[in-house]
Protein backbone atom coordinates (compact mmCIF):
# COMPACT_ATOMS: atom_id res chain seq x y z
CA UNK A 1 0.00 0.00 0.00
CA UNK A 2 1.71 3.64 -1.26
CA UNK A 3 0.24 6.28 1.12
CA UNK A 4 0.53 9.61 0.33
CA UNK A 5 1.97 11.60 3.16
CA UNK A 6 -0.49 14.80 3.53
CA UNK A 7 0.64 18.00 6.04
CA UNK A 8 -1.76 16.61 8.38
CA UNK A 9 -0.26 12.70 8.62
CA UNK A 10 3.37 14.54 8.79
CA UNK A 11 2.28 16.59 11.78
CA UNK A 12 0.32 13.62 13.59
CA UNK A 13 3.15 11.14 13.32
CA UNK A 14 5.66 14.10 14.27
CA UNK A 15 3.67 14.83 17.52
CA UNK A 16 2.85 11.20 18.19
CA UNK A 17 6.68 11.05 17.81
CA UNK A 18 7.57 12.86 20.00
CA UNK A 19 5.90 13.16 22.65
CA UNK A 20 6.79 9.22 23.39
CA UNK A 21 3.98 8.31 25.42
CA UNK A 22 0.57 6.54 24.36
CA UNK A 23 -1.65 8.88 23.49
CA UNK A 24 -5.59 8.69 22.49
CA UNK A 25 -6.54 10.57 19.26
CA UNK A 26 -8.19 13.25 21.57
CA UNK A 27 -5.13 14.01 22.81
CA UNK A 28 -2.68 13.44 19.54
CA UNK A 29 -5.43 16.17 18.25
CA UNK A 30 -5.26 18.77 21.05
CA UNK A 31 -1.46 18.95 20.49
CA UNK A 32 -1.51 19.20 16.21
CA UNK A 33 -4.23 21.71 16.69
CA UNK A 34 -1.60 24.06 18.38
CA UNK A 35 0.49 23.82 14.99
CA UNK A 36 -2.43 23.29 12.31
CA UNK A 37 -5.32 25.48 14.17
CA UNK A 38 -7.95 24.56 11.18
CA UNK A 39 -7.85 20.78 11.01
CA UNK A 40 -10.63 18.77 12.72
CA UNK A 41 -10.35 16.11 15.19
CA UNK A 42 -11.96 13.44 12.30
CA UNK A 43 -9.61 14.39 10.59
CA UNK A 44 -7.09 13.34 13.00
CA UNK A 45 -9.02 9.71 13.48
CA UNK A 46 -8.98 8.93 10.25
CA UNK A 47 -5.56 9.83 9.45
CA UNK A 48 -4.81 7.75 12.96
CA UNK A 49 -6.96 4.64 11.18
CA UNK A 50 -4.74 4.91 7.70
CA UNK A 51 -1.36 5.43 9.82
CA UNK A 52 -2.09 2.24 10.97
CA UNK A 53 -3.72 -0.10 8.69
CA UNK A 54 -0.37 0.95 6.69
CA UNK A 55 1.47 -0.16 9.24
CA UNK A 56 3.39 3.04 9.97
CA UNK A 57 1.73 3.34 13.49
CA UNK A 58 0.76 0.94 15.90
CA UNK A 59 -2.89 1.39 17.13
CA UNK A 60 -3.71 -0.07 21.05
CA UNK A 61 -7.24 -1.48 21.56
CA UNK A 62 -7.21 -2.14 25.48
CA UNK A 63 -10.54 -3.56 26.70
CA UNK A 64 -13.41 -0.95 27.59
CA UNK A 65 -11.28 2.00 26.89
CA UNK A 66 -10.31 4.56 24.21
CA UNK A 67 -7.85 3.41 21.27
CA UNK A 68 -3.97 4.79 22.04
CA UNK A 69 -1.93 5.22 19.17
CA UNK A 70 2.15 4.27 19.35
CA UNK A 71 4.58 5.29 16.81
CA UNK A 72 7.14 2.21 18.01
CA UNK A 73 5.68 -0.91 15.49
CA UNK A 74 8.09 -3.04 16.74
CA UNK A 75 5.92 -6.11 18.61
CA UNK A 76 6.01 -5.59 22.53
CA UNK A 77 3.43 -5.29 25.75
CA UNK A 78 2.11 -2.50 27.44
CA UNK A 79 0.94 -2.17 30.77
CA UNK A 80 -2.14 0.01 31.74
CA UNK A 81 -2.95 1.92 35.14
CA UNK A 82 -6.38 1.43 36.64
CA UNK A 83 -6.14 5.28 38.07
CA UNK A 84 -4.72 7.44 36.22
CA UNK A 85 -5.13 5.50 32.76
CA UNK A 86 -1.72 6.15 31.86
CA UNK A 87 0.11 2.95 29.33
CA UNK A 88 3.82 2.04 29.24
CA UNK A 89 5.68 -0.39 27.84
CA UNK A 90 6.44 -3.85 29.83
CA UNK A 91 8.75 -6.66 29.20
CA UNK A 92 7.16 -9.81 28.91
CA UNK A 93 8.12 -13.43 28.09
CA UNK A 94 5.76 -14.05 24.97
CA UNK A 95 6.65 -17.84 25.32
CA UNK A 96 3.13 -18.98 26.39
CA UNK A 97 3.08 -22.82 28.21
CA UNK A 98 4.99 -23.80 25.31
CA UNK A 99 3.20 -22.97 22.92
CA UNK A 100 4.77 -20.22 20.16
CA UNK A 101 2.92 -18.14 17.70
CA UNK A 102 4.04 -19.92 15.43
CA UNK A 103 2.10 -23.21 16.15
CA UNK A 104 -1.26 -24.61 16.20
CA UNK A 105 -3.56 -24.79 19.15
CA UNK A 106 -6.94 -26.05 19.10
CA UNK A 107 -7.03 -26.50 15.08
CA UNK A 108 -6.02 -22.88 15.25
CA UNK A 109 -3.01 -21.60 13.49
CA UNK A 110 -2.29 -18.49 15.69
CA UNK A 111 -0.79 -15.03 14.16
CA UNK A 112 -0.65 -13.41 16.76
CA UNK A 113 -2.38 -12.21 20.27
CA UNK A 114 -2.67 -9.43 22.75
CA UNK A 115 -1.63 -9.45 27.02
CA UNK A 116 -3.59 -7.12 28.60
CA UNK A 117 -2.04 -6.20 32.03
CA UNK A 118 -2.98 -3.57 34.29
CA UNK A 119 -1.89 -2.21 37.10
CA UNK A 120 -0.94 0.93 39.53
CA UNK A 121 2.01 3.08 38.41
CA UNK A 122 4.63 4.15 40.78
CA UNK A 123 3.40 7.62 40.19
CA UNK A 124 0.01 6.61 41.66
CA UNK A 125 1.25 4.02 43.82
CA UNK A 126 3.34 6.79 45.45
CA UNK A 127 0.09 9.21 46.09
CA UNK A 128 -2.12 6.20 47.31
CA UNK A 129 1.04 5.55 49.98
CA UNK A 130 1.22 9.16 50.94
CA UNK A 131 -2.56 9.14 50.93
CA UNK A 132 -2.26 6.75 53.71
CA UNK A 133 -0.03 7.93 55.73
CA UNK A 134 -2.01 11.24 56.16
CA UNK A 135 -4.98 9.45 56.73
CA UNK A 136 -2.95 7.64 59.92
Amino acid sequence: MVLRMTNQREMILKELRASRQHLTADELYARVKKSMPRISLATVYRNLETLSAAGIIAKLEISGRQKRFDYNIVEHDHIYCLRCHRVDNITFDRELSGVSTKESAGGYKITGYRVEFVGICPSCRKKLEKNKENAS
